[in-house]
Parts: structure tokens; sequence; C-alpha cells
């Protein structure tokens, strides 16, 4: 009699993740870095797996000549095509043009997730703090954020299709979780997400 067939233990779930990229720029150099950046993003977007890039440029420009901070933004949905991406020949190439604009070393952050709203700023070492506390501030950023949106932009897009109303109200709720909320909610509530466990 034969044996039963081994049963496959079920895939690990994907998970999507994001690299964050900072790099350092002489005010002369912006032109050269931004097209150079602008073309690895748009090479990124062949990929199977990519979720979204995007280039932040500093949010404040000092004129006394100092190198300039820029954060890249790099999401694809899941490790493997990530590294698709990481050892592809188009990601050598633009970052051939990209390095002589920057000056010193890159600092890079990878994060999973919704880990991305909790990573400490500047850090690349820091882990994020216990899933549940993430759901709790991601709930308690996104309820208010949702409802405001709904009561406000909601009542002017009322007469549109459904998809394209939650389209735009989705994307505004992404801005302002990512650029405003929860930067603020991490940093009011850091020491109790970061408490020892």
């Amino acid at each position: 009699m034969d044996a039963p067939a081994p049963v496959n233990a079920p895939a690990a779930p994907r998970r999507a993740v994001t690299v964050l990229i900072t790099r350092r720029v002489l005010p002369a150099a912006v032109p050269g870095f931004e097209a150079a950046m602008q073309g690895m993003l748009t090479a990124a977007e062949g990929f199977a797996g990519h979720l979204g890039g995007q280039l932040i440029p500093p949010q404040d420009a000092d004129d006394d000549g100092a190198p300039l901070l820029y954060h890249v933004v790099f999401a694809f949905d899941s490790e493997p095509h990530l590294a698709a991406w990481q050892s592809s020949a188009e990601r050598t190439h633009w970052l051939e043009q990209v390095l002589p604009h920057t000056v010193g070393e890159q600092q890079l952050h990878r994060v999973s997730g919704l880990d991305y709203w909790f990573a400490a700023p500047g850090s690349t070492t820091r882990s994020a703090p216990p899933r549940w506390k993430v759901a709790v501030v991601t709930w308690l950023g996104i309820f208010p954020t949702v409802l405001l949106l709904f009561v406000t932009v909601g009542q002017l897009l009322a007469h549109w299709p459904l998809a394209p109303r939650v389209a735009v109200i989705t994307i505004l709720v992404v801005v302002l979780m990512t650029w405003v909320v929860a930067p603020r909610m991490t940093r009011w509530l850091n020491p109790w997400l970061h408490a020892s466990r």
C-alpha cells in the first residue's frame, strides 16, 4: 500500500515591503540627481509586484551650499519581487546615473506593511512596535481621518460614482496618514509604542 502523499504546509502570506533610502545631494547637483532618480522610479514601475515609488525632496533648502537630504521610497508586494528589482540590470544602470550626484553613503531602511509609519525617524536599526499596538494606533489615526474626509470632501463628491469617490477618499487618507497624522501620533505615543515588551 502506497504511503499517503505528504501534505504541503501552507505558504506564508506575502507581506508588502517598503525600502526607504536617504541620500545627500549638493545643491548644484540637484537637477541631475532628480532626473536620474525619476528614471530609476520609472524603470521600477515595469517590475512585477511594484506598488509605487516616490522621490521626497528636502523640506527646507539651506542657502549655505550644504548637502540636501533627499528621501526615496520603493514599495513592492513581496520580498522576492523586491529582490528581483534590486538585483536587476536596470537598477544597476540607474544607480550609476545617480551616484555621481550624491555625497557620502546612502542610508537604507526596510520595513514591512504598515511598519513604515512606525519606524523611528532616521533609524535603520530600531524594530517596529508590536503589531497589536500598530493596529491600535493605525485605527486611532484612520478613524478620525476618514470621518473628517467623509464629512468634508465626501459631501463635495456625493454625486460622483462610487468607485471614483472611494478612490479619492482613500488616496487622501493615505497621504494624510503618511505625512500628517501618523508621524504626529507615533511621536506623541512613542513611549508607549516602544516600551519594553
